[in-house]
Protein backbone atom coordinates (compact mmCIF):
# COMPACT_ATOMS: atom_id res chain seq x y z
CA UNK A 1 0.00 0.00 0.00
CA UNK A 2 1.22 3.34 -0.93
CA UNK A 3 2.92 5.73 1.86
CA UNK A 4 2.04 9.17 2.68
CA UNK A 5 4.42 11.36 3.21
CA UNK A 6 4.43 15.24 4.33
CA UNK A 7 6.84 17.36 4.30
CA UNK A 8 6.66 20.47 7.02
CA UNK A 9 8.57 22.85 8.88
CA UNK A 10 7.81 23.31 12.56
CA UNK A 11 5.75 26.22 12.25
CA UNK A 12 7.54 28.58 14.92
CA UNK A 13 7.14 32.81 14.39
CA UNK A 14 9.68 34.01 11.84
CA UNK A 15 10.44 30.32 9.93
CA UNK A 16 7.09 29.80 8.23
CA UNK A 17 5.07 31.38 6.21
CA UNK A 18 6.88 34.65 5.93
CA UNK A 19 4.86 35.87 2.83
CA UNK A 20 2.32 36.41 4.88
CA UNK A 21 4.29 39.19 6.78
CA UNK A 22 2.86 41.60 6.24
CA UNK A 23 -0.43 42.05 6.64
CA UNK A 24 -0.18 38.76 9.41
CA UNK A 25 2.36 39.27 12.13
CA UNK A 26 4.72 36.34 12.11
CA UNK A 27 3.07 35.09 15.19
CA UNK A 28 -0.10 35.18 13.43
CA UNK A 29 1.34 33.38 10.16
CA UNK A 30 3.17 30.73 12.55
CA UNK A 31 -0.60 30.33 13.36
CA UNK A 32 -2.09 30.02 10.54
CA UNK A 33 0.52 27.65 9.15
CA UNK A 34 0.10 25.27 12.66
CA UNK A 35 -3.74 25.53 11.33
CA UNK A 36 -2.99 24.67 7.60
CA UNK A 37 -0.50 21.70 8.65
CA UNK A 38 -2.92 20.22 11.16
CA UNK A 39 -5.48 19.94 8.68
CA UNK A 40 -3.57 18.36 6.07
CA UNK A 41 -2.18 15.65 8.68
CA UNK A 42 -6.14 15.31 9.17
CA UNK A 43 -6.46 14.30 5.80
CA UNK A 44 -3.17 12.42 5.41
CA UNK A 45 -4.58 10.19 8.60
CA UNK A 46 -8.20 9.72 7.19
CA UNK A 47 -6.65 8.71 4.01
CA UNK A 48 -5.59 4.79 3.49
CA UNK A 49 -1.96 4.19 4.03
CA UNK A 50 0.56 1.65 4.32
CA UNK A 51 2.68 4.06 6.24
CA UNK A 52 2.31 7.61 7.30
CA UNK A 53 5.05 9.51 7.60
CA UNK A 54 5.94 13.55 8.76
CA UNK A 55 9.30 14.40 7.08
CA UNK A 56 10.06 17.75 9.81
CA UNK A 57 12.58 20.29 9.66
CA UNK A 58 11.88 20.88 13.40
CA UNK A 59 10.01 19.33 16.85
CA UNK A 60 6.42 17.35 16.72
CA UNK A 61 3.80 19.60 18.74
CA UNK A 62 0.17 18.28 20.14
CA UNK A 63 -1.13 19.05 16.22
CA UNK A 64 0.43 15.99 15.10
CA UNK A 65 -1.82 12.90 15.38
CA UNK A 66 -0.94 9.63 16.08
CA UNK A 67 0.33 6.91 14.16
CA UNK A 68 3.14 9.07 12.00
CA UNK A 69 6.14 8.31 11.51
CA UNK A 70 8.54 11.70 12.53
CA UNK A 71 11.93 11.43 10.39
CA UNK A 72 14.15 14.69 10.21
CA UNK A 73 14.63 16.47 6.80
CA UNK A 74 18.30 16.56 5.60
CA UNK A 75 20.21 19.78 5.07
CA UNK A 76 20.16 21.10 0.97
CA UNK A 77 17.91 23.05 -0.82
CA UNK A 78 14.17 21.56 -1.60
CA UNK A 79 15.06 19.16 -4.32
CA UNK A 80 17.40 17.47 -2.12
CA UNK A 81 15.11 17.53 1.21
CA UNK A 82 12.43 16.02 -1.34
CA UNK A 83 14.72 13.18 -2.73
CA UNK A 84 15.86 12.20 0.62
CA UNK A 85 12.14 11.62 1.55
CA UNK A 86 11.75 9.87 -1.27
CA UNK A 87 14.65 7.84 -0.28
CA UNK A 88 13.44 6.51 2.68
CA UNK A 89 10.52 4.63 0.80
CA UNK A 90 10.98 1.37 -0.07
CA UNK A 91 7.74 0.91 -2.41
CA UNK A 92 5.08 3.60 -4.15
CA UNK A 93 4.86 6.85 -2.25
CA UNK A 94 2.73 10.20 -2.69
CA UNK A 95 4.52 13.66 -0.95
CA UNK A 96 2.56 16.25 -0.41
CA UNK A 97 3.44 19.79 1.42
CA UNK A 98 1.69 21.45 4.46
CA UNK A 99 0.38 24.42 2.17
CA UNK A 100 -2.83 23.08 1.14
CA UNK A 101 -5.25 22.57 4.09
CA UNK A 102 -8.07 22.00 1.83
CA UNK A 103 -6.55 18.56 0.58
CA UNK A 104 -9.09 15.26 1.41
CA UNK A 105 -8.78 11.92 2.14
CA UNK A 106 -10.09 11.21 -1.44
CA UNK A 107 -7.23 13.33 -3.26
CA UNK A 108 -4.68 11.00 -1.45
CA UNK A 109 -6.21 7.54 -2.50
CA UNK A 110 -4.20 7.01 -5.63
CA UNK A 111 -3.55 4.00 -7.47
CA UNK A 112 -0.30 3.41 -9.14
CA UNK A 113 -1.99 0.72 -11.39
CA UNK A 114 -1.44 1.68 -15.12
CA UNK A 115 0.55 4.52 -14.01
CA UNK A 116 4.22 5.16 -12.77
CA UNK A 117 3.53 8.82 -11.31
CA UNK A 118 0.55 11.17 -9.97
CA UNK A 119 1.30 14.62 -10.42
CA UNK A 120 -0.29 17.28 -8.25
CA UNK A 121 0.31 20.84 -10.23
CA UNK A 122 -0.28 23.96 -8.41
CA UNK A 123 -1.74 27.32 -9.46
CA UNK A 124 1.69 29.47 -8.47
CA UNK A 125 3.82 27.25 -10.74
CA UNK A 126 4.76 24.68 -8.60
CA UNK A 127 4.06 21.39 -7.40
CA UNK A 128 1.49 20.13 -4.06
CA UNK A 129 1.93 16.45 -4.68
CA UNK A 130 4.05 14.22 -6.01
CA UNK A 131 3.36 10.06 -6.10
CA UNK A 132 6.07 7.54 -7.29
CA UNK A 133 5.28 4.10 -7.84
CA UNK A 134 9.25 3.52 -7.70
CA UNK A 135 10.67 6.59 -5.22
CA UNK A 136 14.21 7.39 -7.24
CA UNK A 137 15.45 10.72 -6.05
CA UNK A 138 16.92 10.98 -9.15
CA UNK A 139 14.00 11.95 -10.45
CA UNK A 140 13.96 15.47 -7.78
CA UNK A 141 17.47 16.60 -7.97
CA UNK A 142 18.28 19.31 -9.93
CA UNK A 143 15.03 20.52 -10.37
CA UNK A 144 14.87 24.02 -9.64
CA UNK A 145 12.12 24.81 -6.36
CA UNK A 146 10.17 27.95 -5.52
CA UNK A 147 9.89 29.42 -9.48
CA UNK A 148 6.81 29.54 -11.66
CA UNK A 149 8.31 26.63 -13.89
CA UNK A 150 8.76 24.35 -10.71
CA UNK A 151 6.07 22.12 -11.64
CA UNK A 152 6.13 21.87 -15.62
CA UNK A 153 10.14 21.00 -14.95
CA UNK A 154 9.45 18.41 -12.54
CA UNK A 155 6.77 17.05 -14.91
CA UNK A 156 8.73 17.09 -17.73
CA UNK A 157 11.33 15.44 -15.98
CA UNK A 158 8.95 12.50 -15.39
CA UNK A 159 7.82 11.72 -18.80
CA UNK A 160 11.40 12.49 -20.08
CA UNK A 161 12.22 8.82 -17.63
CA UNK A 162 9.77 7.36 -19.58
CA UNK A 163 7.63 6.88 -16.55
CA UNK A 164 3.25 7.01 -17.41
CA UNK A 165 2.32 10.34 -15.26
CA UNK A 166 -1.37 10.98 -13.96
CA UNK A 167 -2.59 14.87 -12.64
CA UNK A 168 -4.08 15.22 -9.80
CA UNK A 169 -6.42 18.39 -9.79
CA UNK A 170 -4.82 21.64 -9.24
CA UNK A 171 -4.79 23.24 -5.85
CA UNK A 172 -3.90 26.19 -4.55
CA UNK A 173 -0.99 27.21 -2.12
CA UNK A 174 -1.17 29.09 0.54
CA UNK A 175 1.80 31.65 0.42
CA UNK A 176 -0.03 35.16 0.90
CA UNK A 177 -2.70 36.68 2.13
CA UNK A 178 -4.77 36.44 -0.83
CA UNK A 179 -4.24 32.44 -1.16
CA UNK A 180 -5.48 32.15 2.54
CA UNK A 181 -8.67 33.86 1.85
CA UNK A 182 -9.38 31.74 -0.97
CA UNK A 183 -8.12 28.20 0.45
CA UNK A 184 -10.10 28.98 4.03
CA UNK A 185 -13.04 29.72 1.48
CA UNK A 186 -13.15 26.13 0.06
CA UNK A 187 -12.36 24.46 3.11
CA UNK A 188 -14.27 26.48 5.79
CA UNK A 189 -14.81 23.27 8.13
CA UNK A 190 -11.17 22.87 8.89
CA UNK A 191 -8.93 24.73 11.50
CA UNK A 192 -7.44 26.78 9.02
CA UNK A 193 -10.58 28.75 8.31
CA UNK A 194 -11.29 28.81 11.79
CA UNK A 195 -7.84 30.32 12.86
CA UNK A 196 -7.53 32.74 9.83
CA UNK A 197 -11.55 34.04 10.96
CA UNK A 198 -9.60 34.48 14.60
CA UNK A 199 -6.63 36.58 12.64
CA UNK A 200 -8.44 38.89 10.58
CA UNK A 201 -11.41 40.11 12.76
CA UNK A 202 -10.55 43.16 14.12
CA UNK A 203 -8.94 44.24 17.31
CA UNK A 204 -10.79 46.08 19.73
CA UNK A 205 -11.03 49.33 20.22
CA UNK A 206 -11.02 49.71 23.78
CA UNK A 207 -7.62 48.79 23.50
CA UNK A 208 -6.38 51.15 21.10
CA UNK A 209 -6.39 48.78 17.95
CA UNK A 210 -9.20 50.16 15.94
CA UNK A 211 -7.84 49.02 12.08
CA UNK A 212 -5.60 46.74 13.22
CA UNK A 213 -5.98 42.74 12.83
CA UNK A 214 -6.31 40.37 16.20
CA UNK A 215 -4.24 38.17 17.49
CA UNK A 216 -5.29 34.46 15.87
CA UNK A 217 -7.19 32.55 18.59
CA UNK A 218 -4.45 30.08 20.97
CA UNK A 219 -3.19 27.28 19.07
CA UNK A 220 -5.27 23.99 19.41
CA UNK A 221 -3.81 21.83 22.74
CA UNK A 222 -5.57 19.06 21.85
CA UNK A 223 -4.19 16.41 19.03
CA UNK A 224 -5.05 16.41 15.31
CA UNK A 225 -7.11 14.05 14.33
CA UNK A 226 -10.16 12.81 11.40
CA UNK A 227 -12.71 15.48 12.27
Amino acid sequence: MTALLVIAKEPRPGRVKTRLTPPFTPRQAASLAEASLADTLDAVAAAPAGRRVLVLDGEPGPWLPPGFDVVPQCAGGLDERLADAFARCAGPALLIGMDTPQVTPELLAVDFTGCDAWFGPAEDGGFWALGLARPDPALLRGVPMSTSATGAVQRDRLVAAGLRVRDLPRLRDVDTAADAHAVAALAPGGRFAARLAGCAAPASRTDGGAGRLSPCAAPDSRPAGPR
